[in-house]
């Protein structure tokens, strides 16, 4: 070091003593003042610009030392000009006009904790040193510690990078001041708190990664502000609830969120994705038709959700499409053997579904195409399949229903709005009872003999009010209810309490399907309502009122028990709805509130 400055003080004394010649010089001529002014100012620009140069190039020896000397920087010393020096994966320093304007330090992989008597806060202030960076690079160097915000100093800052450290605690507020930042990347550290809404305030942002942390919360709105935004990445944090609405985000083309808890709604986004990536998250419903317009779109994982109703088929032949993912959720719908497929596609994992028919010949027929789709019930033998009644029943259990456009009421959708009504009618018709029961206190009820709902039907009232509020039996009315909880059936449960639906079980058909009586397995008699559907019928509406049916418990009135669904195999659509209540057949509701058995 005291060579180097010895050689520095001998390059002053030369420039000086030339300058000096030909200030002599020109002292003998008319102008001599002029050229002594002269002189001093050259001499200060070249003594200014060397100390300049030692200035950053001693910011950067020091740098070498408080990060431990690494392996990256063994080249660095105090004769090395740093200016020209040759770039390498590990180490960049890129200079404008004799000023550092780049930095790219990146250390090995897995590279572990700095020492315990390092501080970030002597590395920032260090680093600062040097005011015209515009671009730090700051990987895989074992930083530890809370982020300092005068980090924010280096306010010609466009993008900084401090992935693979140890940095933890909140992202600095400082950080919003830097409003030329076009791309931050925390991603492997430990930082917590939630995602700022001051990011909104970073309006030229167009990269924003912070994968591998420990930050939690819902996402601010204020990303929806950031117009200029192409790369959002957030997979594995602690991240839920909604993901806000991301449509005007036009410049918007790779979404990472895997492994979260976001949903259940999927996201709102712009078309021009080329990477969406949702895997290992909450999101439940089903895909929009949005998706099938992603024309760019190249990488789709939608893996490990429970997202249910139909897969959009075309999206195994978007142009783009090469990595397709939809393993490990609830999708049905029916493959055909001549559906078409993307040229360039190269894998695809449908495993783990709930999907009928037969493998497209595009996926099997082609070497170049991995195909992955075990776990469905696909008539296709080379991977394992389920009977198609899996699908069937697992489908109808967790409430995928078909997604249909509004429709004017149906009939069917009319009718079950009647028989909310009923149950309601049914409900005032108990009080009624309670209040004969009360004055009739002193009369003894008798118990009568079983008989059908046919065979007690009275003209005095509708056969359908007397099939639905059943009877009300002596169990009932003691208050000890005793049922079983609110649950979905199995087509093949009742089909065997039914005997396959026989002409022996039918009890009765009116405007609202026809009924059925069943015995369970458990030895228990029920009532079976059967509604058919059709095609163009919505099913959505019918869950609010077995949803409140179901709800329905009290000791004066039948209960449902549960429901069952059958659909069409072709495109999973229901075809049937039953409707299970408790049979009492103890007499008829006339009987009971006029107390004649």
């Amino acid at each position: 070091m005291l060579i180097f400055y010895s050689l520095r003080a001998l390059q002053y004394l030369l420039c000086f003593t030339r300058v000096l010649i030909l200030c002599t010089q020109q002292m003998a001529k008319a102008f001599r003042y002029s050229a002594i002014l002269l002189c001093v100012v050259l001499v200060l620009l070249i003594s200014g610009s060397e100390q300049l140069q030692s200035s950053q190039g001693e910011t950067l020896l020091r740098i070498q030392r408080l990060l431990n000397y690494p392996s990256s920087l063994s080249s660095w010393n105090s004769s090395i000009d740093f200016c020209n020096s040759e770039p390498n994966a590990s180490v960049t320093v890129a200079c404008y006009e004799k000023s550092i304007t780049q930095l790219h330090i990146v250390g090995n992989k897995g590279t572990p904790l700095l020492p315990g008597n390092f501080s970030i806060d002597s590395f920032v202030t260090t680093v600062v040193g040097l005011p015209t960076l515009k671009v730090l690079t700051l990987v895989s160097l074992g930083l530890w510690g809370p982020l300092p915000g005068k980090i924010a100093r280096l306010s010609s800052l466009e993008i900084l990078n401090m992935s693979s450290n140890f940095l933890y605690d909140a992202i600095p507020q400082e950080l919003s001041s830097l409003s030329g930042l076009q791309s931050l990347g925390l991603d492997d550290n430990m930082f917590a708190g939630k995602v700022p809404n001051w990011i909104g305030s970073l309006q030229v942002l167009s990269v924003l990664s912070l994968r591998k942390n420990m930050l939690n919360g819902s996402l601010p709105d204020s990303l929806s502000t950031l117009e200029n935004l192409r790369v959002l990445a957030l997979a594995h944090n602690y991240f839920k609830g909604e993901v806000p609405d991301l449509s005007s985000l036009t410049n918007l083309q790779v979404l990472d969120l895997e492994d979260n808890a976001f949903g259940p709604q999927f996201p709102q986004l712009g078309n021009k994705l080329v990477s969406l990536v949702l895997s290992r998250n909450k999101f439940r419903d089903g895909l929009p038709a949005e998706v099938t317009s992603y024309y760019q779109l190249q990488r789709l994982d939608l893996s490990n959700n429970t997202f249910v109703g139909p897969f959009p088929q075309s999206l195994l032949s978007l142009p783009s499409v090469t990595y397709l993912n939809i393993a490990d959720n609830k999708f049905t719908g029916m493959l055909f053997e001549n559906q078409s497929c993307s040229a360039d596609l190269e894998f695809v994992d449908l495993s783990s579904n709930l999907m009928t028919g037969h493998m497209p010949n595009c996926l099997l027929q082609d070497s170049k195409k991995k195909a992955l789709y075990a776990g469905n019930c696909l008539a296709t033998g080379d991977q394992d399949q389920h009977p198609i009644s899996i699908c069937r029943n697992e489908a109808l259990a967790v409430g995928i229903l078909p997604q249909q456009k509004k429709r004017k009421p149906s009939k069917a959708i009319i009718a079950i709005s009647v028989i909310g009504g009923i149950v309601g009618g049914i409900a005032l018709v108990g009080l009624i009872f309670l209040a004969v029961r009360k004055v009739k206190s002193g009369k003894t009820i008798q118990k009568s003999t079983i008989r059908l709902i046919a065979e007690n039907a009275s003209t005095g009232y509708p056969t359908k009010l007397l099939s639905d509020a059943r009877y009300i039996s002596q169990t009932m009315k003691l208050g000890a209810l005793g049922l079983p909880a609110y649950r979905t059936f199995s087509l093949e449960e009742l089909e065997e309490a039914t005997n396959n639906f026989d002409t022996s079980a039918f009890m009765g058909e009116g405007s609202q399907g026809q009924i059925y009586r069943g015995r369970l397995k458990d030895g228990s008699f029920v009532v079976i309502r059967c509604l058919k559907m059709k095609r163009s019928h919505g099913t959505h509406n019918f869950m609010h009122h077995i949803e409140l049916i179901s709800k329905l418990r009290h000791r004066h009135l039948v209960s449902a028990l549960g429901h069952g669904f059958e659909y069409y195999l072709d495109d999973s659509s229901v075809s049937r709805i039953f409707l299970v209540f408790e049979y009492v057949p103890n007499g008829t509701l006339r009987s009971w509130i006029s107390g004649n058995p």
